[in-house]
């Protein structure tokens, strides 16, 4: 009964059926069918009608102060409901290089800006968080971009592009990628993930035959392998300090390929308002990311 008393309150403001439906989008015998449903509704006329003419009734006049109430009470409702501070939890997953690169900036970022948010987090490889997700276990995941197609029931939101470098022990000399490959055994990236697919495309394409004396999937423990001067590896710039002290990056200039990193969630989810809001601030820590990542992914400048 809601619209058929705003429209009662329409009708007392400007005199006439006529008059009201002009000013709120309805036909003189739409309003009239509205009044006629309010008054059966309350039991008694609140007009008195004679020929096409219909003035308030003394009903109709204690009506009116009640009307107002009853709509502006449900309006203070709606304020207040839309107005509410976001509150609830995410449970998301989230790759280890996601977990220590731009999500502690990011979930920064939710805590300013809806701090009743809270995130339960899960560690695990990409494949493993897809299928948390899709089995409704997990909300969203934050993880590499899938070298498959997801099932329709999933959504894929990209984020940000993560340029890879080969890491080098800092007291290898020499900037040409080949030759340091060639000369030095290779730590690679685990070829069952994600990103390890993407170094074995790298690879096949320029035709480079390399002997791996390690497989690791974790990046960072790649990273240390490089810095106690086991070798080198092709690793994504995960974050601005991604690469420790003993060890440097050296460009892989035009050559350079990126991994994708991104968001997997339902197509439909069921925290749909607290996945848009970690979505947004996502987005937003991805911003400094990247261009952090791809500002030490370029080769030195030769000096004048």
């Amino acid at each position: 009964m809601l619209r058929e008393l705003k429209t009662f309150l329409a009708v007392v403001r400007w005199g006439t059926f006529a008059a009201a439906g002009a000013r709120i989008g309805l036909t003189q015998s739409a309003v009239s069918a509205q009044m006629q449903r309010l008054e059966e509704a309350l039991g008694a006329p609140l007009f008195t009608r004679t020929g096409r003419s219909a003035t308030l009734n003394e009903a109709g006049e204690e009506a009116v102060e009640m009307a107002r109430q009853i709509v502006g009470l449900f309006d203070e409702l709606a304020v207040r409901v839309t107005s509410r501070e976001l509150r609830g939890t995410v449970r998301m997953g989230a790759i280890q290089t996601a977990q220590v690169g731009m999500l502690p900036t990011a979930l920064g970022i939710l805590r300013g800006r809806h701090p009743l948010v809270s995130v339960r987090l899960v560690h695990g490889s990409s494949l493993f968080l897809i299928g948390q997700v899709d089995s409704g276990e997990l909300d969203a995941a934050l993880m590499i971009a899938p070298p498959f197609m997801l099932p329709r029931e999933l959504l894929w939101q990209p984020l940000v592009r993560e340029p890879f470098v080969l890491a080098v022990p800092e007291g290898v000399p020499g900037e040409d990628w080949r030759q340091l490959l060639a000369a030095h055994p290779f730590i690679r990236y685990d070829r069952a993930s994600f990103g390890g697919r993407g170094v074995e495309h790298f690879l096949r394409r320029h035709d480079l035959h390399v002997e791996a004396m390690l497989d690791i999937e974790d990046v960072d423990a790649m990273v240390a392998m490089v810095a106690a001067g086991l070798g080198v590896s092709l690793v994504p710039i995960t974050r601005s300090n991604s690469l420790p002290p003993g060890v440097r990056a050296v460009s892989l200039g035009k050559d350079v390929f990126h991994r994708e990193l991104g968001l997997v969630m339902p197509r439909e989810p069921r925290r749909r308002e607290l996945l848009n809001v970690l979505r947004e601030c996502l987005e937003v820590a991805a911003r400094p990311h990247a261009a952090e990542s791809e500002a030490l992914a370029r080769p030195p400048r030769p000096a004048s």
